[in-house]
């Protein structure tokens, strides 16, 4: 084996020179264009020709009469994150409308499936959605505004009990888990294809970084079910809504510092997010002595949303976390 330094040509080019017998063995010659890969091992290859697109991958599930709507539905997921372009159903006669109703439920639940084929007894689902198009930055950038704006909103249900905006929290964060499933999907496709994405490391963070966001989404479904309750119920003193207000401030200021940390590279952000909890934490007990203190019909729904708004902290704390890791990981000689 034969070392060769690395050079640098300009600010940002970095140069190694070939083995000349390697070159005049290839027929190659000043100009020419070279390909090069990532491999999972971070080894890096060079080719004379382009790679060819790896085969589309297929699975086949037999319905064997058994199944219910989620077993089936959760299947399909799952083949869809482990990122399979075809996903076949085969089943008996009798069974295809039910087939074919958590089929296109599942394709209206992920983004990119869509039914291609069917038979009286198959159908077949490709995934049509481009990664390059979506892709994991791009993901997380939306799952970060529409939380945000979830929670926004679900606190003012407490105010307004309005049932309506309650619903639509609930629709918004199944769009969450559809950007979620895109971002674990494309996990899976840089771990088998790494030439074609983000570094491996790199798309690992923000799947962990999706897994956050869609929890946050969930507990602001949470505070959005409760708000309606206590509402439609007596309603909140001024003094305990502003506290609670307070703290749906607090939590989405360090969600957005967590977040610009992580656009930003900036590990003093990721950092100041994360000092934030101790503060925000303050806020939480403070309201936990006084709903504990509080008499009323209604100490359940607001243990959940006093709950929901510290866990609301503690995950975009660990999106911080995650910030800093991928800094260090894409700046190794960052201070």
């Amino acid at each position: 084996m034969e070392g060769r330094k690395l050079q640098l040509a300009g600010k940002s080019t970095f140069l190694v020179s070939l083995p000349k017998r390697w070159v005049t063995n290839a027929g190659l010659k000043a100009g020419d264009t070279l390909f090069v890969d990532t491999e999972q091992d971070g080894s890096v290859s060079i080719r004379l020709k382009s790679g060819l697109r790896p085969a589309v991958r297929r699975k086949t599930f037999v319905e064997r009469g058994e199944e219910t709507r989620e077993h089936l539905l959760r299947k399909l997921i799952a083949a869809y994150i482990a990122g399979f372009g075809l996903i076949e159903v085969r089943f008996a006669t009798t069974r295809g409308p039910f087939v074919r109703k958590v089929a296109r439920e599942f394709c209206r639940l992920v983004i990119g499936p869509e039914v291609i084929e069917e038979g009286q007894g198959s159908l077949l689902i490709q995934d049509l959605s481009d990664p390059s198009e979506l892709s994991s930055e791009k993901c997380l950038r939306r799952m970060h505004l529409t939380v945000r704006a979830m929670l926004e909103d679900a606190v003012g249900t407490l105010k307004t009990g309005n049932e309506a905006i309650a619903h639509d929290i609930g629709l918004r964060s199944q769009d969450v888990n559809r950007l979620y499933w895109m971002v674990a999907k494309q996990y899976h496709l840089a771990h088998s294809t790494p030439a074609d994405g983000l570094a491996a490391p790199a798309v690992h963070g923000h799947r962990l970084i999706a897994k956050l966001l869609e929890r946050i989404a969930d507990h602001a479904q949470r505070i959005a079910t409760a708000g309606v309750a206590i509402a439609g119920d007596h309603g909140l003193d001024p003094k305990l809504l502003e506290q609670i207000g307070a703290a749906r401030s607090s939590a989405v200021a360090i969600l957005d510092k967590a977040f610009h940390a992580l656009v930003t590279k900036s590990i003093e952000a990721a950092n100041e997010a994360i000092d934030a909890r101790a503060e925000h934490q303050r806020l939480i007990d403070a309201l936990t002595h006084r709903v504990a203190a509080r008499k009323g019909p209604d100490p359940l729904a607001l243990n959940t949303i006093v709950d929901s708004l510290g866990r609301v902290a503690v995950y975009a704390a660990e999106v911080a976390e995650e910030a800093i890791d991928l800094t260090i990981f894409a700046n190794p000689e960052a201070p």
